[in-house]
């Protein structure tokens, strides 16, 4: 078969996303690092970490509350749009790892916690949360460490995140949806 053959293409990017999850499952091994991704997933399940940031943000910040309870409903929508996708994608959690963490859900695409940390980043970056990035990218990668989810899957659901937050900027800022 051709290399350039659009057959072989998903194979090698399957195989890619099993190799690149196996990698950063390894680093789980360390006490240190697995004990601090099973702590962000625990945090980030269901978005809890990102709305209860929202929410506090909206609580300190009277004059930008209601920017601050708007991005949480970004946040909200995108970890509710991620839930929606999966129920159709269905594909199933790694099997060839073993996970640290339980999850709530049988199925992996697109990550959850990706969709929301993401969507936390942007959103409320906009009203100057500029220490959030750091542990949205924390988050998505933990996802890996923990062995729950592909890099496909944290890809895409980073990416729904931020299509979320960006579409609703406007809003989130008191104007009309983009």
């Amino acid at each position: 078969m051709d290399r350039f053959d659009d057959r072989a293409r998903p194979d090698a990017l399957d195989g890619m996303d099993h190799r690149i999850l196996a990698a950063f499952r390894a680093c789980g091994a360390d006490p240190r690092v697995g004990g601090a991704a099973r702590a962000l997933s625990w945090a980030g399940e269901h978005g809890a970490l990102w709305l209860a940031a929202g929410l506090a943000g909206a609580a300190v910040d009277s004059a930008r509350r209601g920017a601050w309870l708007r991005g949480t409903a970004l946040v909200a929508g995108a970890h509710v749009v991620s839930m929606g996708v999966k129920r159709v994608v269905r594909r199933p959690r790694p099997a060839h790892v073993e996970p640290l963490v339980r999850t709530a859900g049988r199925h992996s695409f697109p990550s959850s916690h990706a969709a929301s940390a993401t969507a936390a980043a942007v959103a409320f970056g906009v009203l100057g949360a500029r220490a959030l990035p750091p542990f949205a990218a924390a988050m998505c990668l933990s996802r890996l460490v923990v062995g729950v989810h592909y890099p496909s899957d944290v890809a895409a659901g980073a990416a729904l995140g931020a299509l979320t937050a960006r579409a609703g900027a406007r809003w989130m800022r008191g104007g009309a949806c983009d």
